[in-house]
């Protein structure tokens, strides 16, 4: 183990999980999604947990873009293990896009999207597989993802995201005036549920859907590139009146901060991908013009707020 995984329980350890898969069987056939741009050193150990899973039997990587040494080490991974499908060639076509041409290829019943600086820990498929069993169509159920050093992160269950809501959170105003406490949007303080609960968003880094689950809500919208694409799926499974579940038990550690890629330039999609999930949930045309008049504000505030971060000594 290296050390980005110095606080994750082993990868062995995920074999104690093999009791938790028993009573699921017989069950739906496994396949995790993992969309892969210039990741980094945590890819490694994103995989080998993943295929230390007993309840995984199926990973399908889809390549957006990676280093040569990591295209190369991708390439023999998949020729060892039969359960790694290589997705590559479509060039950096973006997060949605992506995941929706790993789900097409991916022959399992059950989904489980996972984040490629994301690690597994034992029993978290088999908790999400055994919750979304009896759920009605469509839903979606998230993992309790958490910080390297095992605190649950920011995110990782959330409320509603609308303009006012964004910006009272960022803001800090929701926490701080008094009666504003439900426009929160981040509820990683709030106390832990003691069994699946339901919540307006959960985070993308890991969670499950069924095939059918995905094919209602017609999968990502490929017109987000990078975040917020997870926002708008729980929406529109809440739209169809589906449900959007936290799990407190299934457990995925999500180190974030591992990609090569400019910070800017991810601070700057997610400012566009949050102003087109405004517009397009926006209900009535004076809320269409005012949702397109905030859309540069929007983007703006995402490349300002890791500026004012890194001057208050915050990295999020």
């Amino acid at each position: 183990m290296n050390g980005i995984a110095a606080p994750i329980i082993a990868v062995e350890a995920a074999v104690e999980a093999a009791d938790v898969t028993a009573v699921l069987r017989p069950r739906r056939k496994v396949s995790v999604v993992m969309v892969v741009y210039m990741t980094g050193e945590a890819l490694g150990e994103s995989l080998a947990c993943a295929l230390a899973d007993p309840m995984v039997d199926e990973l399908v990587v889809v390549d957006n873009g990676s280093s040569d040494r990591e295209a190369e080490r991708l390439r023999a991974l998949a020729a060892r293990d039969a359960r790694l499908v290589l997705v590559s060639g479509q060039g950096n076509v973006g997060f949605a896009k992506g995941a929706n041409l790993g789900a097409a290829r991916a022959t399992g019943d059950l989904l489980v999207f996972l984040n490629p600086d994301a690690f597994l820990q034992p029993g978290c498929v088999a908790e999400l597989a055994r919750a979304i069993h009896d759920q009605p169509v469509p839903c979606v159920i998230g993992g309790r993802v958490l910080n390297a050093d095992r605190t649950e992160q920011r995110g990782a269950r959330r409320g509603e995201i609308t303009p006012i809501s964004a910006l009272l959170s960022i803001s800090g105003l929701a926490r701080a005036t008094p009666g504003w406490r439900q426009y929160e949007v981040h509820w990683e303080d709030e106390a832990l549920p003691g069994q699946v609960a339901a919540v307006p968003t959960i985070s993308g880094a890991c969670f499950c859907m069924r095939r059918e689950d995905f094919a209602a809500v017609d999968g990502f919208d490929e017109g987000y590139f990078l975040h917020v694409e997870d926002v708008d799926l729980c929406w529109r499974v809440r739209q169809q009146g589906g449900r959007v579940l936290f799990h407190p038990r299934a457990e995925v550690v999500h180190i974030g901060g591992t990609s090569q890629t400019s910070p800017l330039a991810v601070e700057f999609h997610k400012g566009v991908g949050l102003a087109r999930f405004f517009r397009k949930r926006a209900d009535g045309i004076g809320a269409r013009i005012a949702a397109w008049a905030l859309s540069p504000l929007v983007v703006l505030a995402a490349l300002v707020r890791p500026l004012v971060w890194r001057l208050q000594g915050r990295t999020s």
